[in-house]
């Protein structure tokens, strides 16, 4: 599966718009990882913790979209944008949501 933040996809024509897809994910808070980010904060530097959580999240919504794109027969998603987002009760939770457009190319 092709994917590109782009509305095209270079030197490929697009045959077909299938329609939009997305992929969201929803984290709780860890006590354990806001103890070490705490630190890092104190101390400077970055929080692998977060980091690491972040991107399993991101990657996780990245999969979900491309499932529902596979499932519409598309080749390729374009126009690929990220959102992040801190929901929840005193900001407990981040949500990572992923939407593009689903193509067949020619």
């Amino acid at each position: 599966m092709i994917l590109t933040t782009t509305h095209t996809v270079q030197g490929r024509e697009i045959r077909e718009y299938k329609g939009i897809v997305c992929g969201e994910v929803v984290i709780g808070a860890h006590l354990g990882k806001d103890i070490l980010a705490s630190f890092t904060n104190l101390v400077g530097g970055r929080s692998n913790a977060y980091e690491s959580t972040l991107r399993e999240t991101r990657d996780g919504a990245i999969a979900e979209m491309i499932e529902e794109a596979q499932r519409l027969r598309a080749d390729a998603i374009v126009g690929v944008k990220f959102d992040y987002s801190v929901i929840g009760q005193g900001g407990s939770m981040m949500m990572v949501a992923v939407s593009g457009t689903a193509v067949t190319l020619a």
